[in-house]
């Protein structure tokens, strides 16, 4: 477990060192979202209406910007095969990496929501699931999204694969995360939505580690 905090510590340190990616990632998100009333026209009705599905793949999208570095920077260096040797298990190494992205990229984009569910006008009342379902589902996004990057290591336009990985392994997550948005804002319950997306997350949460432990490992 010492292995496991280390690598997600450094994870945390390096973006605080360097937060462009995270900044990178908040700014897209929120400028996808304001081009939204632009493109569709500012009737609030309307915007209320797009605003669970857009924040949602808004989210989404921002957050697999940094992947395609998960893994890169360190494979170039050779600290990877250092942590790859160091004795902390290839799958627990893939959770810490996955969990050190949603906190420096899912948590910085759960700040935003409310601006940019301002933007949306997506009602008040509904803000707090909208965090909810962005959490659980920019989590399940991070999971799938390290096994991608491992397995895309190394590949020849490795960017270009990475998003056609993980981008279909992640529409339940928009699926349910947009229908409890729109069940709470439409005065309804949210929770049975949020629990599928919790169900997602329980099933990701071993089984892309293993995905990426094993590709790292060359298996």
């Amino acid at each position: 477990m010492k292995g496991f905090t280390a690598v997600l510590g450094r994870e945390v340190r390096l973006a605080l060192r360097h937060p462009g990616d995270a900044l990178a990632a908040v700014l897209f998100f929120i400028l996808v979202c304001a081009l939204f009333p632009f493109g569709i026209g500012p009737e609030p009705q309307t915007l209320a209406r797009i605003a669970p599905g857009a924040l949602l793949a808004a989210a989404l999208l921002a957050a697999l910007l940094p992947l395609d570095r998960l893994f890169g920077a360190e494979a170039e260096d050779g600290s990877l095969d250092q942590l790859l040797l160091s004795g902390l298990p290839p799958a627990l190494l893939a959770t810490a990496k996955a969990a050190g992205h949603w906190v420096v990229t899912g948590l910085p984009l759960l700040a935003a929501t409310p601006v940019a569910a301002a933007m949306l006008n997506l009602p008040v009342e509904a803000w707090g699931a909208a965090m909810a379902a962005l959490g659980l589902a920019t989590a399940i996004l991070s999971l799938f999204g390290t096994a991608g990057a491992a397995l895309t290591l190394g590949a020849r336009r490795g960017g270009v694969l990475l998003p056609l990985l993980v981008l279909p392994l992640s529409i339940p997550a928009v699926i349910f995360g947009a229908a409890a948005i729109e069940a709470a804002a439409g005065g309804m319950e949210a929770r049975p939505y949020l629990l599928l997306l919790g169900a997602l997350l329980a099933l990701a949460a071993p089984l892309a580690p293993l995905a990426a432990g094993a590709a790292l490992r060359g298996d």
